[in-house]
């Protein structure tokens, strides 16, 4: 009951402070970038927060448990993608925005390659933001479930119903603000409970000496994790829309170098986290019906209640703030790349905040169902990942630095490499072939394509026609 009363309370303060927050939010402008007002402490306390979500607590936990040491690859892959995007990427995107208004990463793709090319990504990217918000809740909803005993569809819509309210609010900003606090909370949970149920066992010598498989200490390969995931999830790092659009909302480059660059060294001191409680879990509690317990079994049965209350404060706050921050990416998409792009281009700000708004509560509605539906968290957001990175990953660094890149040359890449990525999943069963996943497939088909084109045509920095600047 206990920790029932917490989760409650802290839930409550959550939509509190964004609905407070939301006040301010006057026009969609507000909503999608914050009036591009984001200095380095905001931007490092949203960016951080979105990234350590389910995949990196609850989903790493687990691999820490079933694989060991190697799943450190997971967050650590994560890191590696962000310290790209904070020193190459990200400034470049946050410059282009600002010259041109832009809102989301179809806004950019459309004024750089075309609206077929906007289209084709704002597709891929409305599936794989389904799926990935689907995981966030499947996370949200198996700590409810082992915390207070909240069966697992009552959490989904528990967690879905929460995060809907607060960022409906205010968007970008109220989740900002709201992603500071849960940070903080992060931060304090995951402190004062690594080195308590690190001690429960006896310390790092005892941990050392525990070997239930025999490459479990293996940094580069156990199981399904290892150096692998570095080419799996790194990719979606760079280009993930839902990270663009956060720094479009900063207010100059020295923000995002300062900012995300802050992230990735955050993300790299806490890849070690989860994958130390996963062993810990291994070791206390070899026998669990699932790996995706091994986090809850540690926080509610092997550090003190008090501790164990803030922990799992810690991962509700892990898993809603990046449940906000996909929810961010796919309504600014579907109300920008669909409705303000093809339903009614002349919409006012105003229309625009009021249909971004009810866009968010339909996502989230469309998120909670998946959830229902969907098994595994690893799973759906693994889906996610190699969508993104298959499909994004030449287009957005083409379309940054390669000016004589054009609509045919990246319409030709992603068509390869979501399609090679397909193959390689479903009718290979995914396992590596000639040392390639699914991913590495994807991306090599999609290079290649996209240099074989390029060569072959002679490129153009448009394709075939410039296209006219997105709709305002």
């Amino acid at each position: 009951m206990s920790y029932l009363i917490l989760l409650i309370a802290y839930s409550l303060a959550q939509i509190a402070l964004g609905v407070w927050i939301g006040r301010r939010v006057r026009s969609a402008s507000d909503f999608f970038v914050a009036g591009r007002s984001l200095g380095p402490g905001l931007l490092f306390g949203t960016m951080l927060a979105a990234n350590i979500g389910a995949g990196s607590t609850v989903g790493a936990t687990g691999l820490g448990y079933t694989n060991g040491l190697s799943a450190v690859w997971w967050v650590g892959s994560a890191a590696l993608g962000n310290f790209v995007l904070a020193f190459w990427v990200g400034p470049a995107m946050r410059r282009a925005a600002a010259a041109h208004d832009f809102r989301t990463v179809g806004d950019f793709l459309e004024f750089r390659f075309g609206v077929e090319v906007r289209t084709t990504i704002a597709a891929l990217l409305w599936v794989g933001s389904i799926f990935i918000l689907a995981g966030q809740l499947i996370a949200i909803a198996t700590i409810l479930n082992a915390a207070v005993g909240l069966p697992g569809p009552a959490g989904c819509i528990v967690g879905g119903v929460l995060i809907t309210i607060y960022f409906t609010a205010g968007g970008l900003l109220t989740s900002a603000w709201v992603n500071v606090v849960q940070l903080t909370v992060k931060f304090l949970g995951f402190a004062i409970a690594l080195p308590l149920a690190l001690s429960g066992v006896g310390g790092w010598s005892t941990l050392r000496a525990f070997h239930p498989t025999p490459d479990y200490w293996n940094l580069w390969s156990s199981g399904s994790s290892g150096l692998i995931l570095l080419a799996v999830l790194g990719p979606a790092f760079v280009v993930s829309p839902g990270l663009l659009q956060k720094i479009y909302g900063a207010r100059d480059d020295r923000a995002v170098r300062i900012g995300v660059g802050l992230n990735a060294l955050g993300l790299a001191v806490y890849a070690m986290v989860p994958v130390v409680l996963g062993m810990v879990a291994r070791m206390r509690f070899p026998d669990l019906d699932s790996e995706l317990l091994a986090l809850p079994s540690v926080l509610l049965h092997a550090v003190p209640p008090a501790v164990g209350g803030i922990g799992l404060a810690a991962v509700f706050s892990a898993e809603l703030s990046s449940a906000d921050a996909v929810l961010f990416m796919l309504t600014t998409s579907l109300s920008q790349d669909f409705y303000r792009r093809f339903i009614d281009p002349n919409a006012s700000e105003q229309r625009m905040l009021r249909i971004t708004r009810l866009t968010a509560i339909v996502a989230g509605v469309l998120g909670v169902g998946v959830a229902l539906a969907a098994a595994s968290i690893v799973t759906v957001l693994s889906i996610f990942y190699v969508l993104m990175g298959v499909g994004l990953f030449v287009p957005i660094l083409s379309g940054l630095y390669i000016r004589r890149a054009g609509s045919p040359e990246v319409m030709g890449a992603i068509v390869a490499g979501v399609g090679a990525a397909a193959i390689r999943q479903f009718v290979f069963g995914g396992v590596p072939l000639f040392g390639f996943t699914p991913p590495m497939a994807g991306l090599a088909a999609a290079s290649a394509t996209f240099t074989m084109l390029l060569l072959f045509r002679g490129g153009s920095s448009h394709g075939s026609a410039a296209p006219s600047r997105p709709q305002r």
